[in-house]
């Protein structure tokens, strides 16, 4: 890639002290890990709304649907307040090019799901999104979202990565100018990135740029663009990625000896089992295509989706 990625993070899991109480949420894995591949765009809501540090608590009330945002203390509703400046923000972050954003969880600002609301008993529910979350969502609902606590899951983990990685590349595509030339080149280098996503979305997507000559240019990136990302959303299981794996083990029937075969069919087996980790077909894979001289594999951002030095695929 040409250019660092660019993701949105509650400032509070970069280390910075922003909290209600002074403190912070530094998350290493987001700020170091993640941090050699990406630029953050730091926000927080509270901060940025005008509130300061250290401040009152506060908590969602009411309607999990249209909560409240009221102070635990002296019951200040700080709801408006919010929402004005979070209808604001997400406006300003369209100019970002932003491929992903890393919530805080269980936020009443940030928090993306299950987030705490509080009903007229005094008794909360695990059924809210936080103010600012709910409206990024609904500005950018196709944008690869998740919060800190849920990237400790490998398979969360790995899918959202994947995605960022993915719209970097579709967004260099963009910037090299709108031709099918250049649609069918990037459809043809992701169709097995987009298989072990959705076997649907890559009928539906080869189908559309199969018949994009049909369509105007826009009309036809802007509907590629839609599908890609709602693919994306869809998590990989491990059903779909032996689909796949299955798929490239055709491109070398015919100079694979015997025994190579035999041990790729074990290793695919061990993997359906959850005896070894995806990352082992994959290395075995990425190793016949060197030897074999595979071009169509060879081009298949699905055998390297994002950096190995951050063995996302050695968890699933």
């Amino acid at each position: 890639m040409q250019e660092r990625i660019r993701v949105g993070a509650s400032r509070c899991l970069l280390g910075e002290n922003v909290r209600f109480d002074g403190g912070h949420k530094l998350d290493h894995f987001i700020r170091d890990t993640l941090g050699q591949y990406m630029d953050f765009v730091p926000v927080c809501p509270e901060v940025e709304c005008g509130l300061g540090v250290p401040r009152e608590a506060m908590r969602l009330e009411g309607d999990h649907e249209a909560p409240r945002l009221v102070t635990v203390r002296t019951g200040a509703d700080l709801t408006d307040r919010m929402l004005s400046w979070a209808g604001q923000r997400v406006r300003e972050l369209e100019k970002e090019d932003l491929c992903g954003f890393i919530f805080k969880s269980k936020s009443p600002s940030s928090g993306m799901e299950r987030v705490k609301v509080y009903t007229e008993k005094g008794m909360p529910v695990m059924r809210g999104v936080g103010l600012f979350a709910r409206a990024f969502k609904t500005h950018f609902p196709l944008l690869p979202v998740e919060d800190e606590g849920r990237l400790h899951d490998p398979r969360l983990r790995e899918n959202f990565i994947e995605g960022i990685f993915a719209l970097k590349r579709w967004r260099e595509t963009l910037r090299q100018g709108k031709t099918m030339g250049s649609l069918v080149a990037f459809h043809t280098c992701n169709k097995l990135l987009l298989l072990s996503h959705s076997p649907a979305h890559y009928r539906s997507m080869g189908q559309l740029v199969g018949q994009g000559k049909q369509l105007a240019l826009d009309e036809c990136y802007s509907r590629y663009e839609t599908q890609l990302l709602e693919a994306l959303k869809l998590k990989p299981t491990v059903k779909k990625h032996v689909n796949v794996l299955q798929h490239m083990m055709g491109y070398f029937k015919k100079v694979l000896s015997s025994d190579e075969k035999q041990e790729l069919l074990e290793i695919i087996s061990s993997y359906y089992e959850g005896l070894a980790p995806l990352i082992v077909p994959i290395t075995l894979f990425n190793h016949y295509v060197r030897k074999y001289h595979e071009p169509y594999l060879g081009r298949q951002t699905y055998l390297n989706p994002h950096p190995t030095a951050l063995k996302l695929r050695n968890h699933v």
